[in-house]
């Protein structure tokens, strides 16, 4: 059998996952003046277990996330351009550069502020995605923990001269690069595809997986063209996702490839908390409010990034 006819064979036996459906990244307010495109945690897909929230964050020096609690998930922020600082009530502090990424365990609560580094003077964005992920029912109590990925580690699979895929967590173009982001299994592959370049990326079976668009038009699967911003959700069939580039494109692709483990577990969401039950929601709200469980730190704690980024919008307004 030749190579040709072995992957048209491979095709029919373990054909790509379908499409469930795709959801716009809607542009909205988020945060102190931020403005985010969410596709996960909206009216269309309020939740894709592990995953509770995508956002797609574009923050100027004037925009940014105070001090704002957590609990019972974990946050993966990936930073695309600029860079982000960010501090919380454990003492932890730092700063996340292009191509790096942060890994946050809220567990039994944390309280923390994320805020843009100094501007370039081009005046340009940050630019990154951050990702919630449900924490498994064991681990809502865990004690906070950060983890940060830097850029030069994280290695880069080329299986063609018109494809690069960064390969975050996963298995792809031959790289195997399978990390602990989060407690919940996750892979994260982030693809910059050229005109003319194609992907066949195979997938966990029984995760749940989407694509992100973040630049230029794709075509997934053979037949649907999908243009920036918008989340590709697939279903659970199949093996894999296939996506090219036409020939005919002027410009490259830029889109991220994710799957994660599904746990068996309710989820109850009311804003920055994710428990499994409502009676869980209220004890979260006392816990916080009184200063207990977890939060204990809280009482008196202000972040030192915030008090500046509070100072420079009142300078601002000033001005």
């Amino acid at each position: 059998m030749t190579s040709l006819n072995m992957a048209s064979a491979e095709k029919i036996f373990n054909p790509p996952r379908s499409i469930a459906k795709v959801i716009p990244a809607i542009e909205q307010s988020e945060g102190d003046g931020a403005r985010v495109r969410r596709s996960i945690g909206t009216h269309q897909l309020r939740r894709f277990p592990p995953f509770l929230m995508l956002d797609h964050f574009f923050l100027t020096d004037g925009a940014g996330f105070p001090d704002h609690p957590h609990r019972g998930q974990e946050t993966i922020t990936y930073q695309l351009s600029g860079a982000t600082n960010h501090e919380d009530f454990t003492g932890s502090s730092g700063t996340i550069q292009a191509g790096d990424l942060q890994f946050m365990t809220a567990g039994r609560g944390i309280v923390h502020a994320e805020i843009p580094a100094t501007q370039p003077q081009d005046g340009k964005p940050n630019i990154g995605l951050q990702l919630w992920v449900d924490l498994p029912a064991r681990l809502k109590n865990c004690e906070p923990r950060y983890r940060d990925l830097r850029a030069a580690e994280v290695p880069i699979a080329r299986p063609s001269e018109k494809v690069d895929i960064k390969v975050i967590s996963g298995k792809a173009g031959g790289v195997d690069s399978v990390k602990d982001l989060a407690y919940t299994p996750v892979w994260l592959l982030h693809v910059t595809m050229r005109p003319g370049g194609e992907l066949s990326q195979p997938l966990p079976r029984g995760w749940n997986a989407f694509v992100y668009t973040m630049a230029g038009n794709v075509v997934v699967n053979g037949t649907k063209r999908v243009e920036r911003f918008n989340n590709v959700v697939l279903g659970r069939d199949g093996a894999g996702v296939d996506i090219r580039v036409d020939a005919g494109e002027s410009e490259d692709a830029d889109f991220v490839i994710l799957a994660g483990e599904p746990a068996d577990q309710p989820v109850v969401q009311y804003g920055p908390f994710v428990q499994l039950t409502e009676k869980d929601i209220h004890k979260t709200f006392e816990d916080y409010q009184e200063y207990k469980n977890g939060f204990e730190r809280r009482k008196g704690w202000e972040s030192k990034i915030g008090q500046e980024f509070h100072l420079r919008r009142r300078h601002s307004f000033r001005v």
